[in-house]
């Protein structure tokens, strides 16, 4: 018996989850993925906006200046990389003038600190090469780890004594005088007096379960290229293009990321055909020639090497294909809709698309208030702000620190990715993460292993090694993503009669 359940692990749920560990409850997450941050909360661009995208009076424009604003201190505490390299809106063509008129008198309304409007001289000294006839540099814009800060999120909320039940998809929500209970699929039966719906791509569903059925989502499939860090610093900011009033997106841009690989795109397409999965991740052919295309555009010196894998995330919109565009965040407490006269709530949040991860730690503190009005919310006196470790990699640290943490742990020195100078030691983090996290791309996300120029050539058969003799795992039950199992057999059995090594 919880006194709230949070269903959906990825950035806003874990930021729901760590904002209410604050007080004295009893918390539990639901996640149907192995992991927290499997789904849109790691497949995105990763940026932080500024607040020129939305209109005034909007939830997301206020949460998402809301939410900028409290990036700094929270990935301090957290140890998420972030940096603040602003970005320049182009307008390339006379008719690209009015949208960008439009977006300043946005972020005017909605409070956007530092906004100016740019000729192309000026933009040159931000950004040496730049094409376009006016840019508005909004230097609160900034790129984060957005994997990085839903893990984050997550194990300091379990640090602060919140239950992650992963592997548990709902499938149904009973309803009783004083709490609900949610049944999953690993046949447990977790019950709460308050239960938030943050299920990102499925919460129109989750909210059905629960008796609302006036919601719906719709999936929008963004695809990527990942360029390789040989391009690290051709990029001095973000550059995005001026969208259009139907756009279901930004438009396809490029942006560096904070580990210095360039990514390209997104593309936005609605995942309309019978029986296609919200979840589709494909990478399409077509898409990716449009994206190669676009990027030897923006960046002539690019060469076909430069091009080292590609991925992509849907976003849960609430506007229909025919109609395009984007909806307000409907953050709702529907508590006498789903169970009229019992003592119990249940609040959604549907449509959570960009600016989602921006606006993360705002809709924390918006839910925590509509939980309040609930139960009864007693601050801790032993709350854990801080998360222990420290920034990005340890090949980024200073010389002399890396030293020192190699004399006190010397699995520090050994390197198990080499793209990414990744030690042992981190990948052995990873794997005995606070969560129990048990998939590859746990790792991955955790350590950077597996993302540099050869995609795991080098580190992966080190890790499954490592898994197999140090911790006993069977190779064959370990997976990249759920029911997408890396190994189905051995090739040839070892002279001594077991399995070959």
């Amino acid at each position: 018996m919880y006194d709230v359940l949070v269903i959906g692990a990825g950035v806003i749920g874990c930021a729901i989850a760590r904002e209410l560990s604050k007080y004295s409850i009893k918390i539990g997450v639901i996640e149907k993925e192995p992991d927290v941050a499997f789904g849109t909360s790691s497949r995105n661009s990763a940026v932080l906006h500024s607040g020129i995208n939305y209109l005034p009076g909007t939830v997301r424009a206020e949460l998402d200046v809301k939410g900028n604003a409290m990036m700094d201190e929270l990935c301090a505490s957290l140890k998420v990389p972030l940096k603040r390299i602003g970005k320049l809106t182009v307008a390339l063509k006379e008719e690209d003038l009015p949208g960008l008129y439009k977006q300043q008198k946005q972020g005017e309304a909605n409070g956007t600190p530092g906004m100016e409007l740019m000729d192309n001289d000026k933009m040159r000294t931000i950004q040496p090469g730049i094409e376009g006839i006016l840019g508005l540099w909004t230097p609160t814009s900034a790129i984060i780890s957005s994997f990085g800060l839903t893990i984050a999120l997550a194990e300091n909320a379990k640090a602060n004594g919140v239950d992650f039940h992963l592997n548990s998809e709902v499938t149904a929500i009973e309803k009783g005088e004083d709490s609900l209970t949610v049944v999953t699929s690993d046949g447990k039966r977790n019950s709460a007096r308050v239960v938030i719906n943050s299920a990102g791509l499925h919460c129109d569903e989750v909210s059905a379960m629960a008796g609302f059925t006036g919601a719906k989502i719709w999936s929008c499939r963004g695809e990527y290229y990942v360029l390789d860090k040989r391009l690290n610093g051709s990029l001095k900011t973000l550059i995005y293009p001026v969208p259009g009033p139907n756009d279901p997106g930004l438009g396809i841009h490029l942006t560096p990321t904070v580990d210095g690989n360039i990514l390209i795109g997104p593309s936005a397409a609605y995942i309309t055909e019978p029986g296609e999965s919200r979840e589709d991740y494909r990478a399409t052919a077509a898409i990716m020639e449009d994206l190669k295309r676009e990027g030897l555009r923006l960046l002539p010196e690019l060469s076909a090497s430069d091009f080292i894998r590609n991925f992509s995330g849907n976003r849960p919109k609430q506007t229909p294909p025919e109609k395009g565009g984007n909806a307000d965040f409907t953050i709702e407490d529907v508590s006498e809709k789903v169970a009229p006269g019992k003592k119990v709530g249940f609040i959604h949040l549907l449509g959570m698309e960009s600016p989602g991860l921006t606006s993360s730690p705002a809709i924390a503190l918006k839910v925590k208030d509509m939980v309040e009005k609930h139960i009864t919310l007693s601050p801790r006196t032993d709350f854990i702000a801080e998360r222990p470790g420290f920034i990005g990699t340890f090949s980024e640290l200073p010389l002399e620190q890396r030293m020192d943490l190699i004399r006190t742990e010397p699995e520090y020195g050994e390197i198990f990715c080499r793209c990414e100078q990744i030690t042992k030691k981190e990948i052995r983090d990873a794997i005995e993460n606070p969560l129990g996290a048990r998939a590859m791309s746990s790792i991955k996300y955790r350590a950077r292993a597996m993302m540099g120029r050869c995609q795991g050539g080098f580190c992966v058969p080190r890790i499954v090694r490592m898994l197999r003799d140090e911790y006993g795992f069977n190779p064959e039950d370990y997976f990249v993503r759920k029911d997408a199992p890396m190994f189905v057999g051995r090739v040839r059995e070892s002279a001594r009669g077991g399995a070959s090594k």
